[in-house]
């Protein structure tokens, strides 16, 4: 069983539910999405574009995958982020908007967002004693070969390549797509997102998801108000 640390938006927000139907699962119960019919592409189109992140779910990673080091527990996990998430402050990104990332397409911020940055940055220091070592199995699958120096160096420190400087917040909505179907997966991404990306995204949680068995889905397992009790309900929020 592997935790991931991430963002992912209120089970009750309209980007969860275009998020769900658009992978065709929901990162909150597990359950399967019928995939909402989209022009320009066929529904066994959306299933084949969207079965890689559809494992992972709708959400945005914070600290990458990891095993539980030996000496801690699942109750202790939750305990930390828990606490953790009580010293924090909900902020907002300005906007999300639909982006490739190389042969991947993703929802990243409009505009840098450096709260979410510093976000990343603490989780990862926050909770690396929680992580079991790579095994070497693992570490070839990551391709270190085709890692830059930084990247190779924060895969052995801190168990993923892509942390601290070479952090990039994003939610995955694609596995790889071919050059000949970008365009139209492109204009079917903006088509059913962009309706629901006028306005910032609030966060104001963390999630804790956990692997269903050794290679299975990832689900929601606990959502995590960020702040102190006290002050959540009259915090009013900045903009990022």
């Amino acid at each position: 069983m592997r935790y991931a640390i991430c963002f992912t938006p209120a089970a009750s927000d309209p980007l969860s539910h275009v998020a769900a139907n658009w992978l065709g699962r929901n990162v909150f119960s597990g359950e399967m999405v019928e995939p909402t019919a989209i022009r320009g592409l066929s529904i066994h189109e959306i299933a084949f574009h969207t079965a890689l992140p559809r494992r992972y779910g709708f959400q945005g990673v914070l600290k990458a995958p990891f095993r539980l080091a030996a000496d801690v527990t699942e109750a202790q996990l939750l305990r930390d982020l828990m606490r953790f998430c009580g010293t924090l402050t909900p902020f907002h990104i300005h906007q999300l908007e639909v982006a490739r990332l190389g042969v991947f397409y993703s929802l990243v911020p409009s505009r840098p967002c450096e709260h979410v940055h510093y976000l990343s940055s603490a989780v990862v220091q926050e909770f690396d004693r929680f992580r079991a070592p790579l095994s070497e199995a693992e570490i070839e699958r990551t391709d270190p070969g085709g890692l830059s120096a930084a990247q190779f160096a924060n895969l052995y420190r801190w168990g993923s390549p892509f942390v601290m400087d070479e952090f990039r917040f994003h939610m995955p909505l694609t596995g790889p797509v071919s050059h000949c179907d970008m365009p139209r997966v492109e204009q079917a991404l903006r088509n059913a997102f962009e309706p629901v990306l006028a306005d910032p995204v609030k966060v104001a949680n963390v999630a804790l998801m956990v692997e269903e068995g050794n290679g299975g889905p990832f689900s929601v397992h606990s959502l995590h108000p960020m702040g102190k009790v006290s002050a959540r309900r009259d915090r009013v929020p900045t903009l990022a």
